[in-house]
């Protein structure tokens, strides 16, 4: 009973209140939209970190968010980029991930909703204990939609103008059935939501970001960045992410920070 009590406050689903009106269709908006995320905890290395892929030009610039000690957001769809330091910023309080959710779309003032709506808002959040809650507005471009792991993983994926369901599911098995570093982890599960159909328009761009629980994981004085890479513009964006993540100067840390699988 208690164990099962522990998985359901670890991995919460926000589930938005339905407002009637239809998912907006992404060539009705005023920017480009559509991108899968996934963002994860793993709780043997303290590693905190995300990956991303979208058919957009540099996806990394404002969909991943993350601070060593304190936990990652992503923040997508009919994006409100001011998320993911919101996020940070109340994590940095000890508020767990599923009242950050809560928080910050209680406190979005929706300022166009004819065309850029807070309904169509997508957004992740695990905080540094590891706990997960991910939101998917109802009027976010189809198919949308988010899933989390199942205990003792600790991860969320999301995506809008999916394929289907079957990319958000495919990311999940891959990330809790791949083994090592969370970062290659990660990489498996954008190849496997590819490989389900992805975004439905194609590839453009990919980034990935790691920190961990400890401050001052990444090489050189005073970094807290693990790994951060970012494919702006590639035809194969996430065949680019691998090359670089299996990379040997990716595996480096801070000697501090050498507990790896």
């Amino acid at each position: 009973m208690h164990r099962a009590l522990l998985a359901l406050l670890l991995l919460v689903t926000i589930r938005p209140t339905p407002s009637g009106a239809p998912p907006i269709p992404p060539d009705s908006l005023p920017w480009p939209v559509g991108t899968f995320s996934i963002i994860a905890y793993d709780s043997v290395t303290g590693d905190i970190g995300g990956a991303v892929q979208s058919r957009v030009f540099s996806v990394g610039n404002g969909v991943l968010w993350a601070e060593s000690g304190v936990g990652i957001a992503t923040t997508q769809a009919i994006v409100d980029v001011s998320y993911g330091p919101q996020a940070l910023a109340l994590l940095r309080q000890g508020v767990p991930a599923a009242e950050v959710v809560q928080r910050v779309l209680a406190a979005d003032p929706d300022p166009d909703p004819a065309r850029w709506t807070k309904e169509g808002r997508q957004f992740a959040v695990i905080d540094a204990r590891g706990t997960v809650a991910t939101h998917t507005g109802p009027r976010a471009s189809a198919w949308a939609g988010g899933r989390t792991c199942a205990a003792p993983h600790r991860c969320a994926a999301q995506g809008n103008i999916l394929a289907g369901p079957g990319v958000v599911d495919s990311m999940i098995a891959a990330f809790e059935r791949t083994p090592g570093r969370l970062h290659l982890r990660l990489v498996a599960a954008l190849e496997a939501g590819q490989r389900a159909g992805g975004d439905t328009r194609g590839q453009q761009s990919a980034a990935l970001l790691v920190v961990n629980v400890k401050r001052g994981c990444g090489i050189w004085l005073n970094n807290d960045v693990i790994l951060r890479l970012q494919v702006d513009d590639h035809p194969e964006p996430i065949a680019e992410l691998r090359r670089l993540a299996e990379r040997p100067e990716a595996q480096r840390r801070h000697a501090s920070c050498r507990v790896v699988p």
